[in-house]
Order: structure tokens, then sequence, then C-alpha cells
């Protein structure tokens, strides 16, 4: 395999966070447990993919003003009473010494103020796409909706672990969800997403959801056959429910569409090339040494090198 990789890094992070325990801690007891799993993970993911370029692309915006003036409950149960997100302290804090160590290393980090990882990711792809293949590594699957045979755009998804990947392009998103492979952000919008907020459209469930895509192609397709005024496509009772929904489908399209054409400084001159050694050696073996990383940063560096 070789191509570009682009790391939705804050699902990484998280997913070691959980995954490995706090007692593994630094010399002077703080936890480094989502850093030591985060290198471990991109260490996994070179080793058996092998690509020519990465990208740890990250949340410069957990939960974007566009986003929430087009749908106020988008992410307010994960709002904490200080007005910002419901991070773990303990996980809060390594996140600066988490980009420390990837600067270290040279590796891509690309953040862009108002935007998610994911709209990095998106916009990313799409660019990426017309070079070669695209992988994206996620825990997420609302960024299926970016998956694209042509490229190919595929999504490596962790649920099972970064040793048990799913490899999710067109068709396996058509198998699992019964809808156009390329189709996933119209029917998450149906259906709706409680973890993000997303209440979907009173009554629909998959099934109305997947066959409404697969019949009209999109939330703008099903917008259409109601201002004609047809009947036909929709199940029983959908086209009811669809016209009581209009005012959220036109919201919850901004809030479910992955962006991918950000035009940002922090985009342009992005040098994503995978390094074969560290950018500064010396700050590396100190943040090892430091923070108890010497494992998990010599099987990176090894991973690097092959």
């Amino acid at each position: 395999m070789s191509g570009l990789m682009l790391l939705d890094t804050p699902s990484l992070y998280f997913r070691a966070f959980f995954g490995v325990p706090e007692s593994v801690t630094a010399p002077d007891g703080t936890p480094v447990n989502a850093v030591r799993g985060l290198i471990d993970m991109i260490a996994r993911l070179v080793q058996d993919r092998r690509p020519d370029r990465l990208v740890c692309c990250m949340d410069a915006d957990w939960r974007p003003a566009f986003r929430v003036e087009a749908l106020p409950s988008y992410k307010a149960h994960r709002v904490a009473e200080d007005g910002g997100d419901q991070t773990p302290d303990a996980l809060e804090a390594q996140l600066p010494l988490i980009d420390r160590v990837l600067d270290a290393f040279g590796l891509a980090r690309a953040g862009v103020p108002g935007y998610e990882a994911d709209d990095v990711i998106g916009t990313l792809a799409v660019r990426g796409a017309a070079a070669g293949p695209v992988d994206i590594v996620t825990g997420d699957r609302d960024l299926f909706q970016l998956v694209d045979d042509r490229g190919p755009v595929t999504v490596l998804y962790t649920a099972r672990g970064i040793r048990n990947l799913q490899l999710m392009g067109e068709k396996e998103v058509a198998d699992k969800y019964g809808i156009p492979g390329r189709g996933y952000g119209d029917y998450a919008t149906l259906r709706g997403d409680p973890s993000d907020g997303l209440p979907g459209v009173p009554g629909v469930g998959d099934k109305t959801a997947a066959a409404l895509v697969t019949r009209f192609g999109s939330v703008e397709g099903i917008l259409a056959a109601l201002d004609a005024g047809t009947d036909e496509g929709f199940p029983a009772g959908a086209r009811r429910r669809m016209e009581a929904a209009r005012d959220y489908l036109a919201a919850a399209e901004t809030v479910v569409r992955v962006v991918t054409d950000i035009d940002a400084p922090e985009l342009a001159d992005l040098d994503d090339r995978l390094p074969a050694e560290p950018r500064d050696a010396e700050a590396l073996v100190g943040l090892a040494d430091t923070w108890n990383l010497s494992s998990p940063v010599n099987r990176l560096l090894n991973a690097l090198s092959r």
C-alpha cells in the first residue's frame, strides 16, 4: 500500500486514553497512556499500510459556530460547565505532549481554526485522491460519507481496534447500510445520530432512511420530490414526515456534511511526506526519557525506517 494516510487524531487519542490504563505514567506520576497508545497506533498503521504520506488531522474547533448556528443541539450534550468540551482532565493534560512528540518525529499535523478534524480530513482527502489512494483512519462513522472507489478513498474503521481494522469503501458501506456507497451523510441526516445531538426525522429509522436515500439519492433529491408534489417512492407515511421536517433537513445538511474545500494557509504548504528519521532527534530523545515513552517511540522509529 502507498499513498496518503489521514488520521482522525482526536478519535485515536480518545481511543488510546480509554484503552490504555491510566496507571501508565511518567516517572513523576503523570498519566501518559494516551500519548503511548497513540504512538503505538501510528507505528502499527505505518508498519502495516506503508503510506508515502501521512497527516495527523486535529480539531482546532470541536464544535464549530457554523454548525451550532444551523442546529443548536449539535454536540450540546458534550458542553462542559465552563463552555468547553468534556475531555477528561487526565487526557487534556496530555494533548500538548502529543503535539510535541508528533512535531519531534516530523509528522505533519494540521488543524484549521473554525473547523473540526473531519473537515480537514475531507479537504485533504478530496485533494489527495487526485494523486492516488487515500486511507482515512477513524472511529467516526460520519467519515463514511467520504468513501469513493474512484480515488480510491477508503475508511479504515477502528471500532474493532487498530489490529483489526474494518476497510470501508463504497461496496462495504452499501452492503452494511443498504444505501448508495457515497450516501452515508444523507442517511445519517435522516435517521439522526444521538452521539452528535442530531435528532433525525421523527418516525424515520434505519430502513426508511435507507429506502429514501436509495430512491432519491440525497436529501436534496428528497426535497425536490416534495416540491414536485409526487408520492412515488415514499414509504407509507414518509412523505408527510419529510414535509414536516423541512427546516430540520436544511439545517442538518450543514451540520452533517463534511467540508471538503477549506481554503486556509494551514493546509496550503503542508509537508505530508512520511519522515524516514525524526525531524528533531534530540528533542525526541528528551521527551522519551522524561515521559517514559522510549518503547513506543522506538517502535515508531523502527516502522518509519523500514
